[in-house]
């Protein structure tokens, strides 16, 4: 495994040189990987990251790229909108030269067209807000502040919001709360996997089993 970069592009044109951490031994078959999204990325990246060395010793290369604004990105989160993602994601795929995606729950929304596609335990993008604004609402409480969600969705969509450490702008909260995974993808349920998702957990895990299944179930698809 190494750290590379690639270029994305820029909404006013150009591009950004972006990490992604790569098993790359120039193979035939190459999975470009959208990792989960703000909180629930830092649970899963062990997790995914020793799913891509399964995948390495099957003899597939994979690529788990920064989103802008993400990771190691020095993008600024709040001037990203959900279109930024998706071309970033797109570029990923073309620079890599991916001949397969996976998205991982968040990710699953902006997994790139034109290529054969899994989704592991997608999830719409209104689910992902709900859970970080009730976060929001309970760090209130315990402060001595009271907050509620409709309040708190009504300043998102005109000056942008602060949710779980992470700044997220108007557009990107307003384009952002209306996405759903696309149904073209074959989904991977965590009941193929089995045990419980490792994103409930509190803290960053790993579960070699889970990692098993999931290799397994992807390598099978790509190369049976």
């Amino acid at each position: 495994m190494t750290p590379a970069t690639w270029p994305c592009p820029l909404p006013a044109g150009g591009a950004a040189r972006e990490y992604a951490l790569v098993f790359d031994r120039g193979r035939q078959h190459r999975l470009l990987i959208v990792p989960a999204l703000f909180d629930e990325s830092n649970r899963l990246r062990r997790f995914t990251v020793e799913v891509m060395r399964r995948l390495d010793g099957a003899g597939i290369d994979c690529f788990l790229a920064d989103l802008p604004g993400c990771n190691e990105s020095l993008q600024p989160l709040e001037r990203q909108d959900t279109t930024d993602w998706t071309d970033a994601a797109t570029a990923a795929a073309c620079h890599f030269k991916a001949t397969y995606a996976l998205g991982i729950r968040g990710g699953c929304l902006f997994t790139p067209t034109g290529l054969p596609v899994w989704h592991y335990a997608p999830v719409k993008a209104a689910s992902i807000l709900r859970q970080m604004l009730r976060a929001r609402i309970l760090a209130a409480r315990e402060a001595g502040r009271e907050e509620t969600r409709e309040l708190l969705a009504e300043t998102a969509v005109v000056s942008g919001i602060e949710l779980s450490g992470y700044r997220l702008g108007a557009d990107f909260f307003r384009h952002f709360e209306k996405m759903a995974p696309a149904s073209r993808a074959a989904t991977i349920a965590q009941e193929a996997v089995g045990g419980s998702g490792l994103w409930m957990r509190a803290e960053p895990g790993e579960d070699s089993a889970q990692a098993d299944a999931l290799a397994a179930i992807l390598i099978a698809g790509i190369a049976p």
